[in-house]
C-alpha cells in the first residue's frame, strides 16, 4: 500500500534508500552467494554455508537480496540469492538440524524466488520446508513445537513470524489444512504468551499430551515473568501478519495490544529498544534488531486500519526507523552491515552489541516499504 508520509519524512525515506543502494551493492560484490550472519570489525567473516547450513537466520541474506532485486531489478542480486538458496539444499539432506524456523530460511529464499520468477523449483523447496514446519504439528496440544530434542512441549513467541509458511502453501496447493495448523498454533501462542498488559512470555512449556501450560521460562530475556524485547516484536509483527492472511480480527487487536506496550517502553528511550524491558536499570543493553522488527510490525498494523490509525503507526514506525537510523546505522560501504548494536539474548555476552543480519533485512525492508518498493516475502 501507499502510506502518505510528510515530505520531511519523506525525504528522509529516499535518502536512506539510496545509502542501502550502494551499501548492499557494495556488500553482494564482497559477499555474493556466502551466508553472512554477524560481522566482526566490519567484515562478514564467518560464511554459515561452511559452519552452520541449517541456522535459522540463513535466510536474512537472500532475503535481503530479493528485496533489492525487486526494488531495482540488478541481477547480481538475483544471482547470489539463488546461489544461497541452492546452498540450502544441503539443510533438508541433514534434516536433524531443521526445527520451527524452515520458515525464515526459506520464505526468503525459496519462496521470495517462485513470488518474484515463478521458478518452479523454488516452489518445490517452499512446499518441503511448510510440510516440515506442518509435521511439527501436535494435535493434542494444538501448537506447533518448537526447537528439538527434548523439548516436545515448547513452543517460542518467535513461531508466529514462521507460520506465514503454512499460509503460504495452503493458497498455493489449494488445502486448507495448513491454514487450520497455522491458525490452531496462532491460537495457542496468543491466548498463552501474550499477558493482559501486551507484553509476552518469550517461552511456553506445554503438557504434550494436554496443551496444558506447565512453565513460562525466560527464555532470550531477562528472566522468567520479564518481557524479552525481540520477543514483543516477533508478536507484533507476527500476529500482524496471521490478520493478513486469515482475516481474523483476534490476530490484529494482539498485534495492536503488544504494540501498545512495546511502543510505551521504547517511548522512555529515546524510541531504541532494550534487551528486556523488565531488566534491571543497569547495565543497559541495547537490540536494535527488536526495534526494527518492530517498525515493519508497525507498518502491517497500519496496512489494515482507517485513518487516523493508521498515522499513528506509520509515525510509530518512522520514530523506531529514524533513531536507528541516527544512532546505530554505519553507512560505510567498505564495512560489512548496516544495523549495529543487536543482541540476540540478554545472558549472552558473545552476541551482545553487535550487528546481526536479520537487523539489516528488518530495516531494509521497513524503508523499502514507506516507498512502495518492498513486496511482501511474509
Amino acid at each position: 500500500m501507499n502510506y502518505e508520509l510528510t515530505d520531511e519524512s519523506r525525504l528522509w525515506a529516499e535518502e536512506v534508500y539510496e545509502k542501502i543502494r550502494v551499501k548492499i551493492k557494495a556488500e553482494c560484490a564482497r559477499v555474493g552467494s556466502a551466508i553472512p550472519y554477524i560481522a566482526e570489525d566490519g567484515v562478514y567473516r564467518e560464511d554459515k554455508a561452511q559452519t552452520d547450513i541449517c541456522w535459522w537466520t540463513n535466510g536474512f541474506w537472500p532475503g535481503i537480496l530479493w528485496q533489492m532485486y525487486h526494488a531495482q531489478g540488478d541481477e547480481e542480486f538475483r544471482s547470489a540469492a539463488q546461489g544461497v538458496e541452492e546452498k540450502l539444499d544441503q539443510a533438508f539432506h541433514l534434516y536433524t538440524g531443521l526445527h520451527h524456523d524452515v520458515g525464515f530460511m526459506w520464505l526468503h529464499s525459496a519462496v521470495a524466488n517462485y513470488r518474484l520468477t515463478g521458478n518452479q523449483r523454488s516452489k518445490a523447496r517452499g512446499l518441503h520446508a511448510a510440510n516440515l514446519l506442518a509435521g511439527r504439528y501436535n494435535p493434542r496440544g494444538r501448537f506447533i513445537r518448537s526447537w528439538n530434542e527434548d523439548r516436545a512441549g515448547w513452543v517460542i513467541v518467535d513461531s508466529m513470524m514462521n507460520i506465514p509458511l503454512l499460509y503460504w502453501a495452503g493458497q498455493e496447493t489449494g488445502d486448507p489444512r495448513y491454514e487450520y495448523l497455522a491458525m490452531d498454533h496462532g491460537d495457542t501462542v496468543m491466548n498463552l504468551t501474550v499477558r493482559g498488559d501486551g507484553s509476552c512470555n518469550h517461552i511456553i512449556i506445554l503438557d504434550p499430551a494436554t496443551g496444558e501450560l506447565l512453565k513460562t521460562p525466560g527464555g532470550q530475556g531477562y528472566g522468567p515473568g520479564s518481557s524479552w524485547s525481540r520477543g514483543q516484536a516477533w508478536g507484533i509483527y507476527g500476529f500482524a501478519l496471521s490478520y493478513r492472511h486469515t482475516g481474523k480480527k483476534d490476530y490484529l487487536d494482539t498485534a495492536k495490544q503488544v504494540a501498545s506496550y512495546f511502543l510505551a517502553q521504547t517511548d522512555r528511550t529515546g524510541h531504541v529498544a532494550v534487551v528486556d524491558f523488565r531488566a534491571p536499570k543497569e547495565p543497559v543493553y541495547w537490540d536494535s534488531t527488536a526495534g526494527v522488527c518492530a517498525a515493519c510490525g508497525m507498518l502491517e498494523i497500519a496496512a489494515h486500519v482507517p485513518k487516523p490509525e493508521q498515522d499513528f503507526y506509520v509515525e510509530s514506525a518512522l520514530n523506531i526507523l529514524k533513531a536507528t537510523d541516527e544512532r546505530f546505522c554505519d553507512w560505510d560501504p567498505n564495512k560489512d552491515s548496516i544495523v549495529q548494536m543487536g543482541t540476540a539474548s540478554y545472558e549472552s555476552s558473545s552476541d551482545r552489541h553487535v550487528p546481526i543480519i536479520y537487523g539489516d533485512y528488518f530495516f531494509i525492508e521497513a524503508v523499502l516499504r514507506l516507498l512502495g518498493k518492498d513486496f511482501l516475502i511474509w
